[in-house]
C-alpha cells in the first residue's frame, strides 16, 4: 500500500458517505489518482466493491492506530525573552488557552491519553497536568546544554505508533487523528528559504540543496511501530556522539539524503509556532503571558505603550545574564535580566550604587533603568560597538589604557570584593556536595597560602571592576571604550582587573606577562608581578567555584571552569618557584 492508497483509505475510515469526488477533496488527488488507489486497495483485499472496509483492512487499522504521544517542552526557549524569564514557553497563553493544554485536549479528542512531557526549565510548573490531562512527566536535566535530541533519548522506551512534537506548536485544525496508516513528518505548503527539507513528487522529504526553496518544518511526527524502533536506534546512537549536544531530534529521521518517513504536507495558516514574543502578540495581542514584568519595566521607564516596543531579538546568553535587544521610536536598547541563581551571586543595591558613581564620568554604558530588587537594567544600545579581541595588541593596549584612566580616577564605593570571602561563599552555595575535581582541597589549601603574600604586599584599594574580561570592554563607532557589565565592582586592589583580563582571555605564561608590562608601562615591580600571579591562581579558583555553582543549577561551561582550575594550580607552582619555596 502507497501513501495515496493509505491516505484514500483513512478518509474511507473516517466518512462513512464514500464519494469519488469527496474522497479527491478530501484527500487533495485528482480524480485520477482516487479512482486508481480505490481499485489497487480492491485488488489488495481492503475494501470492496462498495467501498466497504474489509477484515484485512479493520485489523491493519487496528495495528496501526496510535497509542501514545511524546511532548517536547524542556527548553529555555531562548527566543521568547522576555517571556522566558516567567513563563515556560509551553505555558503561555493563546487566545484564552494554555498552549500545551490545547495540544492535550486535541491528543484527548482522538482517544490519546497516554502521553509523556520532557520537561526541565522551570519544570516544577507542569506539575498540576499530572492531574488535570493525566501525563507523565519526563525530567531532562540536562535541558541548559543539549538539545532536544536528548529529550527524545530520555523517552525512546515510550516510543511505537506515537506522535512527537514540541511544544510551541498552535494547531486552529486538530493535526492528530484516530487512525494513521504509515509515518509522517508534517511539513507545511509554504516554500521557505531557511528549511533543510523539501517534499519531491513522491511526497518524499529530501534535503534541500544549495540556495533552494524548501518547505517548513512543523515538528509534528507520527511514528509506527517499524519506523519507532530505526528512530530509536538512531537517538540512542546520536545521543552519544558529543557533536550532537545541540541536534534537533528530526536528525534521527534521517537516512542520507532523506527521511525515512513521508511528507504530511499542511497548509501554513493551520499551524504556528511561537518561537518569539512578537508572534504571540501578533496571534493574541491580548495574550495574558504577554504581561510580564519585564515588558512593563520598559514601557514604564521609556514612558511607551506595549505596541512600541518592536524588533526583540535575545543576545548571545551570558554567563550570568540573559540579555536581549529592542528598538523603540527609532532607538535600540538593551534589557538585561538575571539568570539563574543570580540572587545568590550579586547584590543588586551594591552594583546599582556603582553606577551611581559612575554616572556622567564616560566610563560605563548608558544606564536608562535599573531595578535594584530585581536586577533588571536598561542600556542604550551602541551602534556598531565591538568588543576586545584579546588576540590583538592594539586592541589589548587600549584596553589597558582604559583600564589605567579608571584606576586613576580612586573611584570609592561602600563594599568591598574580597576574593577569598568569595571562594568560601561559592563553596557554602554548593548545598554539601564535594567538588567534581578530586584533589580541590588541595589545591584550595595552596589557593589560600598565597593570600599570605598578598597581604604582605602594598595595595591602594579603589572601585575595581572584578570582571574586566575582553568582551566586557566595547569599542564604540565614536571611537571611544566603553567598560560594561559592573555586576562584581567593588574595592579591591585594581590590580585584580589585569589577572581577570587574563584568566578570560586563557592566556599563557608569556602573554601573562606582556600583558602585565602593557598595563605598567614596562615598569612593573617584581613584588607585583608576583602579585598579580597570586591573584591569577586565586581568580582562577573563585571562578571554578563559580562554575561549579552554576553548573548544580544545569549551566555547564565546559573547558572554562577546567582551565580556571588549572590557573590555580599552575600559577601556584609559579609563585612558588618565582618565591625559591619561600612564602
Amino acid at each position: 500500500m502507497n501513501k495515496q492508497e493509505a491516505d484514500i483509505l483513512n478518509a474511507i475510515m473516517q466518512d462513512s458517505i464514500v464519494n469519488q469526488r469527496i474522497l479527491a477533496e478530501t484527500t487533495g488527488y485528482s480524480l485520477g489518482v482516487v479512482n486508481k488507489s480505490l481499485h489497487k486497495l480492491i485488488d489488495q483485499g481492503y475494501i470492496q466493491e462498495d467501498c466497504k472496509l474489509t477484515e484485512k483492512a479493520r485489523e491493519k487499522i487496528k495495528k496501526a492506530a496510535p497509542q501514545s504521544a511524546i511532548i517536547l517542552a524542556a527548553g529555555i526557549g531562548m527566543r521568547m525573552v522576555p517571556l522566558n524569564t516567567q513563563t515556560p514557553k509551553a505555558l503561555i497563553e493563546v487566545n484564552g488557552e494554555i498552549l500545551i493544554e490545547r495540544l492535550l485536549k486535541q491528543l484527548h479528542e482522538v482517544g490519546i491519553t497516554e502521553i509523556y512531557i520532557v520537561v526541565g526549565f522551570l519544570k516544577e510548573e507542569f506539575e498540576y497536568l499530572i492531574d488535570e490531562y493525566g501525563v507523565k512527566l519526563i525530567v531532562n536535566e540536562e535541558y541548559a546544554t543539549k538539545n532536544n535530541l536528548h529529550s527524545l533519548f530520555l523517552a525512546t522506551a515510550y516510543l511505537g505508533n506515537t506522535y512527537i512534537m514540541p511544544c510551541d506548536i498552535w494547531c486552529n485544525r486538530n493535526p492528530f487523528n484516530k487512525y494513521e496508516l504509515y509515518s509522517w513528518y508534517m511539513v507545511t505548503d509554504t516554500p521557505d528559504r531557511h528549511s533543510d527539507v523539501r517534499v519531491n513528487r513522491k511526497q518524499q522529504l529530501v534535503y534541500t540543496e544549495k540556495e533552494e526553496m524548501g518547505n517548513r518544518m512543523i515538528g509534528i511526527a507520527y511514528l509506527s511501530c517499524e519506523q519507532a524502533q530505526r528512530v530509536k536506534e538512531q537517538v540512542e546512537r546520536l545521543d552519544k556522539l558529543a557533536g550532537y549536544q545541540e541536534t534537533f531530534w528530526e536528525e534521527a529521521l534521517y537516512d542520507k539524503d532523506r527521511m525515512i518517513v513521508s511528507a504530511r504536507v499542511v497548509g501554513d495558516s493551520d499551524y504556528v509556532e511561537i518561537n518569539t514574543y512578537e508572534q504571540l502578540r501578533e496571534l493574541d495581542e491580548n495574550s495574558n503571558t504577554l504581561k510580564t514584568d519585564a515588558m512593563n519595566a520598559i514601557t514604564t521607564a521609556l514612558q511607551v505603550s506595549p505596541s512600541e516596543v518592536t524588533d526583540i531579538t535575545v543576545l548571545k546568553k551570558g554567563m550570568t545574564n540573559r540579555s536581549f535587544l529592542f528598538r523603540c521610536r527609532d532607538r535600540k536598547y538593551i534589557m538585561r535580566i538575571p539568570g539563574e541563581g543570580t540572587a545568590q551571586l550579586i547584590n543588586r543595591n551594591e552594583e546599582a550604587e556603582v553606577y551611581t558613581v559612575l554616572q556622567g564620568k564616560g566610563i560605563c554604558d548608558d544606564i536608562v533603568y535599573m531595578n535594584p530588587q530585581n536586577g533588571y537594567k536598561i542600556t542604550r544600545f551602541l551602534e556598531g560597538a565591538r568588543v576586545c579581541d584579546s588576540t590583538q595588541e592594539a586592541d589589548v593596549r587600549a584596553c589597558m589604557g582604559k583600564l589605567r584612566e579608571f584606576h586613576s580616577q580612586n573611584l570609592k564605593v561602600t563594599h568591598v570584593f574580597d576574593i577569598f570571602k568569595q571562594l568560601e561563599f561559592y563553596e557554602s552555595l554548593w548545598d554539601g556536595k564535594p567538588s567534581i575535581f578530586r584533589d580541590y582541597d588541595t589545591t584550595r589549601e595552596k589557593v589560600f597560602i598565597l593570600k599570605r603574600y598578598i597581604d604582605t604586599q602594598k595595595k591602594e584599594c579603589c572601585l575595581t571592576h572584578i570582571d574586566a574580561v575582553p568582551d566586557n570592554f566595547l569599542f564604540t563607532a565614536d571611537g571611544t571604550i566603553r567598560l560594561i557589565d559592573w555586576e562584581y565592582a567593588g574595592m579591591q586592589d585594581p590590580h585584580v582587573d589585569i589577572a581577570m583580563f587574563c584568566i578570560y582571555s586563557l592566556y599563557d605564561r608569556e602573554q601573562v606577562d606582556r600583558l602585565i608590562d602593557i598595563y605598567f608601562e614596562g615598569k612593573c615591580p617584581q613584588e607585583t608581578r608576583i602579585k598579580i600571579y597570586c591573584y591569577i591562581a586565586s581568580c582562577g579558583l573563585l571562578w571554578s567555584n563559580w562554575c561549579e555553582y552554576k553548573r548544580n543549577l544545569g549551566v555547564e561551561f565546559g573547558e572554562y571552569s577546567l582551565r580556571q582550575y588549572r590557573y590555580a594550580k599552575e600559577y601556584y607552582k609559579i609563585v612558588i618557584d618565582e618565591l625559591g619555596g619561600n612564602i
